[in-house]
């Protein structure tokens, strides 16, 4: 792995290709910046779900769908290197623990900030409240625009690409489906 000054280098390289003019005030200082905003971007590579979900609760016999939705998150498609976002909705029925609401987001957060598909941040928060959950069921759906999409290639500005991740009861019985989905589009 690469250190810092040699990430900035390799940052400056790429100023150099870019630019006329590499050592212009206003670039003097950006290889630094990138790294800088490169570690809080990627700071999921340096937490893992099973702190995140270490802290649970008793549910008190609660068995109904717990769902938090439009959890807003930011990623970088390791395709191109362009940011995604969009919103996740994370639904879990539990059994007899929950999870502060606050770890949902942090779990979705987890995986957006590394290099991404929107495809593996999904199935990997569902797989995550799985393990360290054991729910009934978990449920992960995410909606989100991908600037690989829209300012080059094909270009399309308001496209959205969504991907679901359905276990346990979320997965076999489409009545818990559907009362999922009802909540989502309740909310919106």
């Amino acid at each position: 792995m690469a250190n810092r000054k040699e990430a900035e280098e390799a940052v400056k390289t790429i100023l150099e290709y870019l630019e006329n003019d590499p050592t212009r005030e206003g670039l003097l200082d950006t290889p630094k910046r990138v790294i800088d905003s490169f570690d809080e971007i990627f700071s999921g590579y340096g937490q893992d779900a099973a702190n995140v979900l270490s802290s649970t609760f008793n549910s008190e016999g609660y068995d109904g769908i717990v769902l938090l939705r439009d959890i807003e998150f930011h990623s970088t498609c390791e395709h191109h290197l362009q940011p995604f976002s969009g919103k996740a909705h994370v639904a879990y029925i539990p059994v007899e623990r929950i999870v502060g609401i606050s770890k949902l987001a942090r779990l979705v957060d987890l995986h957006a900030r590394r290099l991404q598909n929107q495809e593996r941040i999904t199935k990997h928060v569902a797989d995550d409240l799985e393990e360290h959950v054991s729910p009934l069921g978990s449920a992960v759906i995410i909606e989100a625009q991908h600037g690989c999409m829209r300012c080059r290639g094909v270009a399309k500005q308001n496209a959205v690409m969504t991907t679901s991740a359905m276990r346990g009861v979320f997965f076999d019985k489409a009545e818990a489906r559907s009362e999922l989905m009802q909540l989502i589009q309740t909310g919106s």
